[in-house]
């Protein structure tokens, strides 16, 4: 059974007006035919869509790419595929699969609850990562973000028994939410008692340094499936 991402759902994101530098429109025209897949209602052949059989770890929404691009290059046995709705985002990613020669990397730019939904199969991938969501800070907007049970539920069943969750906020309460809801799910396991340490594949941001110096908090789960 589908989770329906068009009826009755709330966006957890704004799509938000934004100019592609020269650099990120050059990298659509050179990268994109390579690197970019095409969102379709039918399932993705990830062995043919990177040429070879890997474990695939799904990024969601990956912003400007930096951190998809750093971990991509670090574990170049694992495939990783980026979903991301912002034009620049994706272009600043395809620029930076350019420049490094990054091969196990491919992008989709669309809504992650379709993408899930009709091109990923049940069970095919290793482990999804979800770096500092939205964390629609305003408690009237709290049913907009991302991590809620439902969705949590849906990534359950995209990924394989033993794949992993990781997630990472910079927000106090959203990471209380998130570790209430991964907590409440009977397919997940916690590695670690309450939150994990931050795994050393993920780098720490220019924002998220910024916030340390400034004494702010961040939080990261990694949980791993039944």
């Amino acid at each position: 059974m589908l989770y329906d991402p068009t009826e009755h759902r709330i966006r957890s994101f704004v799509t938000r007006a934004g100019r592609l530098s020269t650099a990120q429109a050059r990298a659509f025209e050179e990268q994109g035919p390579k690197f970019l897949i095409e969102y379709k209602k039918e399932p993705l052949d990830l062995e043919q869509a990177f040429g070879r059989k890997a474990p695939v770890v799904l990024e969601i929404g990956f912003g400007m790419g930096d951190t998809t691009a750093h971990i991509a290059k670090l574990m170049p046995e694992k495939d990783f595929l980026g979903v991301e709705v912002h034009t620049p985002g994706v272009g600043s990613l395809l620029k930076q699969i350019g420049e490094q020669d990054i091969a196990n990397l491919r992008l989709v730019q669309h809504d992650v609850f379709e993408v899930l939904n009709h091109m990923i199969p049940d069970g095919a991938l290793h482990g999804v990562h979800v770096f500092f969501p939205d964390p629609w800070h305003k408690a009237r907007h709290n049913k907009r973000r991302l991590i809620q049970p439902a969705f949590v539920k849906l990534l359950c069943r995209k990924i394989a028994p033993s794949g992993y969750l990781h997630l990472a906020t910079d927000w106090e309460d959203y990471a209380v939410q998130m570790l209430e809801v991964l907590s409440a799910e009977p397919e997940l396991v916690n590695t670690a008692e309450g939150y994990a340490p931050q795994p050393a594949y993920r780098p720490l941001t220019k924002f998220e340094n910024r916030g340390i110096k400034l004494g702010h908090g961040v939080w990261d789960l990694v949980f791993t499936r039944k």
